[in-house]
């Protein structure tokens, strides 16, 4: 079968793999840089041919709640934004990881705190892996680095959603939402029958009489014991998660002296500088984790054991470094490089820093 090729951004092609997915319905409120993820999907109107809702509500808070109850219903449902709009989703997302009911949010990363810039950023690391909502949960966390994954990922983050009825996020820079790439679009599927959706989600709510959901329309629970039977139930699926999902790329790490980590679009700066410090004789390989949360600590702790050390770059002030300084557990220096407010390093810039903090590379 031919592919079906397409010269698009990265916003664009997510929102064509929602609509080829079969997702049920998408709910969302224009916010720079992630509008053309509406914009695009208000341009298909596929209401008109697949039957996907899409419906730009009145704030980031309606949009949220909206996927809540499309998603305990069992609906593939999906919603985008950007930093200070999935700020104000927090409370949903908690409600929604309580709930036991799988949904995708897409983050389209810009510079902050506030309101900040719509240049890009990847200050929001936080934010997604550590639980911005309140409570202890985790959502399963994609950095797409191409236009192709940001297309990819939707149907690995429904997936995986579904696989564990989780709240899977796309944490997407700035950079990649808006490049334009060459983007293999997957073939359409269809929508999921409402019987489809009860033989597969037999927890959803469907309106079948007799059927109980309280468990399901909230997240409330009135008697301690039994809420904390719920966080440890949730801890065991984290845990699953963790043994299972976690994605990463390694390059040139098999005899590097020295190894830099970076996620999204970085990465693909920082393997610049990598080819261009190979070419000049240094030992230099890249860690780029693909699932933030779960995070790669093992491939990490595994390096630590025979590199000298180790530069985390990324577009925020030093957030990654935390989890792999974690990972590494002392054993080596780490150093952070960073770029802030928009601003986006160079390869030249990622190599300096490395010969700043490491006195052997020239």
């Amino acid at each position: 079968m031919e592919e079906d090729v397409k010269l698009m951004k990265g916003n664009e092609a997510l929102a064509h793999a929602a609509i080829r997915y079969g997702a049920d319905g998408y709910f969302g409120y224009p916010i720079t840089p992630q509008s053309e993820v509406l914009e695009t999907l208000e341009e298909q109107m596929p209401w008109e041919t697949t039957g996907m809702v899409v419906l730009q509500a009145e704030s980031e808070v309606s949009s949220i709640n909206m996927v809540y109850g499309g998603a305990a219903s069992g609906k593939a449902v999906m919603t985008s934004s950007s930093s200070p709009g999935i700020s104000l989703m927090q409370e949903g997302i908690s409600y929604l990881a309580a709930s036991d009911v799988p949904a995708l949010v897409v983050n389209v990363m810009r510079g902050g705190p506030g309101l900040g810039t719509i240049q890009p950023s990847q200050a929001d690391y936080f934010q997604a892996t550590k639980g911005g909502g309140h409570g202890d949960y985790h959502m399963i966390v994609l950095a797409p680095a191409t236009v192709q994954e940001m297309a990819d990922f939707v149907t690995l983050g429904f997936d995986l959603a579904f696989k564990y009825r989780c709240v899977s996020m796309i944490l997407a820079d700035g950079i990649v939402g808006q490049m334009m790439e060459k983007v293999v679009l997957p073939p359409q599927r269809p929508r999921r029958t409402d019987e489809e959706i009860r033989q597969q989600c037999p927890w959803a709510i469907t309106g079948k009489h007799g059927r109980k959901h309280r468990n399901i329309c909230t997240s409330l629970e009135m008697e301690s014991p039994k809420m904390e039977e719920n966080n440890l139930r949730f801890q065991a699926v984290y845990d699953e998660i963790a043994r299972n999902e976690v994605r990463f790329e390694q390059y040139y790490t098999e005899d590097a002296e020295y190894v830099i980590v970076a996620f999204g679009t970085v990465a693909r700066i920082c393997l610049k500088a990598i080819e261009e410090a190979r070419e000049a004789g240094l030992k230099i390989g890249l860690v780029r984790p693909i699932t933030l949360w779960p995070f790669p600590k093992q491939v990490l702790a595994d390096l630590a054991k025979r590199v000298k050390g180790m530069l985390v770059v990324e577009l925020n002030a030093g957030q990654m470094i935390e989890d792999v300084q974690l990972a590494v557990n002392c054993s080596i220096p780490v150093y952070h490089f960073g770029r802030m407010g928009g601003m986006i390093p160079n390869p030249t810039e990622v190599l300096d820093a490395l010969k700043l903090h490491f006195n052997d590379i020239k």
